[in-house]
């Protein structure tokens, strides 16, 4: 009987041992689970690159070649375009650098002429510029003043030192010192030679 007991369990001991534990099976398939979910992922990684690189080739270079192809074509005709009127803007250019030396005469400027201000012991000045503009339309002012600049000089230094501040405090000052510096001018031409003066800058300190 003992024989026969053992022989049973053999028996029943030999399936057992051929079928897979059930912890192993579960192993098994929790591995292959993850596996499959980690496939898009990948596949994700490894054919991104390669549809970027073919949108890049295919349709987004041959787009910009298309753009920009005409474009230095088209910049070469501006540059032609420009190019024309510029020869007679040239020739217009020198006519109108003639004319302007022809009226360059017309002007004469005193700039930064500092003087002190009677009755202030040296304490207060004037600083003024200005320009001369001459009577007649053709006139070349600044020739004849440039002819006898330390004449008209020291005639503008008299005419600027004999003021007082009051004098420029007046309502109108400047008005009656154009009027003195052109009366001065004019008398020592012996003929009306300037017509009008005017400030670009007049300060008083």
């Amino acid at each position: 009987m003992a024989a026969k007991a053992d022989a049973k369990e053999t028996k029943e001991a030999a399936p057992a041992a051929g079928t897979t534990p059930p912890t192993a099976a579960a192993a098994t398939a929790a591995a292959s689970g993850g596996l499959k979910a980690w496939l898009p992922a990948i596949a994700a990684v490894v054919v991104t690159p390669a549809v970027c690189f073919a949108v890049a080739e295919f349709v987004l270079l041959p787009r910009l070649q298309k753009k920009l192809g005409p474009a230095p074509a088209a910049a070469s005709g501006a540059t032609e375009d420009s190019a024309a009127p510029s020869e007679g803007g040239g020739e217009k250019g020198k006519e109108g650098g003639k004319e302007g030396a022809k009226e360059g005469g017309a002007t004469y400027e005193f700039s930064n002429v500092v003087v002190n201000l009677a009755g202030t012991m040296g304490t207060r000045y004037l600083k003024t510029s200005f320009v001369v503009t001459a009577a007649e339309k053709n006139g070349n002012v600044k020739a004849q003043f440039e002819a006898q600049k330390a004449k008209m000089t020291d005639i503008t230094l008299n005419v600027l030192s004999s003021l007082t501040l009051a004098d420029l405090e007046e309502p109108g000052a400047k008005n009656v010192l154009r009027e003195k510096l052109v009366a001065a001018y004019n008398q020592a031409f012996g003929k009306r030679v300037v017509d009008q003066v005017y400030f670009s800058d007049f300060v008083i300190q």
